[in-house]
């Protein structure tokens, strides 16, 4: 498949360490997140030293809006960093240990429809649920594959920090396509609702605490948490949890309303297993009405993401370019992005450092498909992940995960194959849409509004 100019969005690269100095690569010079990411990068020069930064990005002309705000910013900041930005993969993948993938084929535009056809239906739009998700899913697919390839032709030894979205179809199509191929697949939502967790028991800081969690990647579950002396924090946090889920204030973040919604109704979600912590996302897949009945058909997330984060960093990075200087510059730290510095040191100084990852199975949850990618602890270090064994997951939470990781495993096969049934199948399948019928009339408005990025499905 041929990727358009417009198609690929973020791709994030950790280039070599050389002698304690790492050179980072950006693909996605163009992404919203990438300012606040080099901020933090270069707040943790200490824990990981970077000797050069480059972007790669398929969009040369949003990625220059970035990259000339990055490099005033990474000169004011480090100026001993070499900064480059480019267009080009062989000058991007070449002489690079660590790639971080972060990319969005389709931009924005392409999320708005993934959202709005769902709810022209009477079903939930979301990026990485239901319908929404399985359409960006067979966008993504593609898109990460060639980046793989890029890296394993350019740099062969390098190791891939992959974040796309959606990472279960992703994780699940790296698995299937390139299996030996050194990925890990990460995600940030445990981290931000950790980070709300430890604001909620008066914690420092998410490492204060010792995390039992399982699941699918925006499908999961902790199920045990304590400090770093084994006290059970558990019945303390369940009991905050059951009158205001996740909704606490975090200093320096500015939370939108509709995430506001999200972590209050995590509240309702812990209600049906009060036995365990849950991610919110699962939101959407045990109230698909109450979204449904609260979404604007007319304007989505996508649209709130245009209107605020992507108005704003781009507004942000533009005035920079033109003042010269990043000192007035209200572009802040990226927090949440601060386990890609943990896993890359991980890797770089064997660290062993407990991570979420997204792992093939393999007995890592003792009663569930061996070759599911799931979401669980591992000890990561030079030679990439070692799952901990989680046990037995309980049945409520085993049937919901086959469903799910049925719908994330047909995805893949039809974007393979090219299959029309299969897809039909995984949309049918998936807990947000109401009947096949349903299913169907979504799916064939997805494709027409996908041509430009699916394989033709026969």
């Amino acid at each position: 498949m041929t990727f358009q100019k417009s198609q690929l969005l973020t791709v994030w690269e950790f280039c070599k360490l050389v002698l304690n100095r790492g050179s980072l690569q950006f693909g996605h010079g163009g992404s919203t997140f990438t300012p606040g990411i080099v901020l933090m990068l270069l707040e943790n020069l200490d824990k990981f030293p970077i000797r050069q930064i480059k972007f790669y990005d398929n969009d040369a002309e949003r990625q220059e809006v970035i990259a000339k705000a990055c490099d005033i910013i990474i000169k004011e900041k480090a100026p001993d960093i070499n900064f480059v930005y480019t267009t080009d993969p062989e000058t991007a993948f070449t002489d690079v240990d660590f790639v971080m993938a972060h990319i969005r084929v389709g931009k924005y535009a392409m999320r708005e429809k993934d959202e709005k056809i769902p709810l022209k239906h009477g079903v939930l739009g979301q990026e990485t649920c239901g319908p929404g998700g399985i359409a960006y899913g067979m966008r993504s697919i593609g898109g990460v594959i060639e980046l793989v390839d890029f890296m394993e032709k350019y740099s062969p030894n390098a190791w891939m920090l992959n974040y796309s979205n959606p990472a279960a179809i992703v994780a699940e199509a790296t698995r299937r396509l390139r299996p030996n191929s050194k990925i890990l697949n990460i995600c940030d939502m445990p981290i931000g609702i950790e980070i709300r967790m430890a604001e909620m028991l008066g914690l420092k800081s998410r490492k204060d605490m010792v995390i039992r969690y399982f699941g699918l990647n925006h499908f999961g579950w902790w199920t045990d948490i304590r400090d770093k002396h084994g006290k059970d924090l558990m019945p303390e946090l369940k009991e905050k949890v059951a009158k205001i889920g996740y909704n606490v204030e975090i200093e320096g973040e500015n939370t939108e309303a509709s995430w506001n919604d999200t972590f209050t109704k995590a509240r309702d979600v812990f209600a049906i297993d009060p036995t365990t912590m849950p991610n919110t996302y699962l939101k959407y897949y045990f109230f698909p009405d109450y979204v449904v009945e609260h979404s604007d058909p007319n304007h989505t997330r996508a649209n709130e993401v245009m209107e605020g984060r992507e108005k704003f960093v781009f507004g942000e990075c533009r005035a920079i370019a033109e003042k010269g200087t990043a000192k007035d510059s209200k572009l802040h730290v990226d927090d949440h992005a601060s386990y890609i510095v943990d896993l890359a040191r991980a890797i770089a100084y064997d660290t062993k450092e407990r991570m979420l990852l997204i792992v093939e199975n393999d007995g890592a949850l003792s009663n569930f498909d061996p070759t599911a990618m799931v979401e669980v602890p591992c000890l990561v270090g030079s030679n990439g992940p070692e799952k901990i064994v989680q046990g037995k997951i309980p049945q409520f939470q085993k049937g919901l995960m086959e469903q799910q990781v049925s719908v994330e495993k047909l995805t893949v096969e039809a974007w393979i194959e090219g299959s029309y049934q299969k897809l039909w199948q995984a949309i049918t399948l998936s807990r947000t849409v109401p009947s096949a019928s349903v299913a169907k009339a979504i799916l064939d408005d997805l494709i027409e509004a996908n041509k430009d990025f699916w394989p033709v499905l026969k």
